[in-house]
């Protein structure tokens, strides 16, 4: 298999296989990330795509689901993308599910007729890396993206019918701009009603411009009990009914389908972490992170 530098991958889908089919990230300048920031963007070649199907089409003959990656392969134009999956169906007969995740941007080069076409191949789910619904917010960590765009993207994959998540990323925005981050996130993510909202906490690694900022004074990261405050707010003023799925450094259980019957349970859990959470340990285990 073909595999270029660090493999990351949605740990919330099957695992197994993985299809690399680019490298690196078409953007790479959002301010809190390192992920690919030494991995050039380039397509994987097409003979080296056939290769690893190949030998999946031998390891795993019955495979039902597939992962693309690198960071944001939807990225390629319908023409580019369609190929790959039906070489994919080709030798993966049985596939039925293809995942990706890949950034609202990578959605503007396909018209809806596209993506119900990449539908009916197998793309059925996509995670979107939107962090914020927040124009404020976007702009500060350069996503190069507006609330507007979010919207209009996630429009077409629903008329479309994929399956898409939306990632809230919590304390991105600072103290300066917390509250508002946190409302019109939630707003947004409402209003595209995606099938997932997944939530995770700023992490200041070394080398993001974010932490060189923090450092000089114009970026104020929020303490851990900021954090928690402003994912209530965001749960709070989040009314789609949606898989609510959370990763941030707490241990208090709020993963789980049917926000919307749980969502009060949710407040309940947070609102006790506040007042009684243990924030030096919460503190000491985003300390000893080393990647997103």
């Amino acid at each position: 298999m073909h595999f270029t530098g660090t493999v990351y991958r949605n740990p919330y889908w099957p695992t197994w296989p993985l299809l690399e089919i680019t490298q690196g990230c078409t953007h790479n300048k959002c301010e809190f990330c390192t992920m690919y920031k030494d991995v050039p963007f380039r397509m994987t070649p097409m003979e080296w795509i056939e290769e690893d199907l190949k030998e999946l089409a031998e390891i795993v003959p019955d495979a039902k689901t597939i992962q693309l990656l690198s960071a944001n392969p939807l990225c390629v134009t319908y023409d580019k993308l369609a190929p790959i999956l039906e070489m994919i169906n080709k030798y993966l007969p049985k596939m039925e599910y293809i995942y990706a995740c890949t950034r609202v941007t990578d959605i503007r080069n396909k018209t809806v007729e596209q993506l119900k076409s990449l539908k009916e191949m197998g793309l059925r789910e996509i995670s979107l890396g939107s962090e914020s619904g927040d124009d404020w917010t976007l702009e500060r960590v350069n996503k190069n993206c507006t609330a507007a765009d979010i919207v209009e993207q996630c429009g077409k994959l629903t008329e479309a019918g994929i399956d898409f998540w939306l990632c809230f990323l919590n304390g991105v925005a600072g103290k300066e701009h917390s509250m508002d981050h946190a409302i019109h996130s939630a707003e947004l993510f409402s209003r595209c009603k995606p099938m997932l909202v997944g939530t995770g906490g700023l992490t200041l690694f070394p080398g993001t411009p974010l932490l060189e900022e923090a450092e000089r004074g114009e970026f104020t990261p929020l303490s851990e009990k900021e954090m928690l405050e402003e994912l209530k707010v965001f749960v709070e003023h989040l009314t789609c009914d949606c898989y609510f799925n959370t990763h941030h450094t707490s241990g208090i259980h709020l993963s789980g389908p049917d926000f919307l019957k749980r969502k009060d349970k949710i407040i309940e859990a947070l609102e006790h972490e506040i007042r009684y959470g243990d924030m030096d340990r919460l503190a000491a285990i985003r300390q000893n992170k080393r990647t997103l």
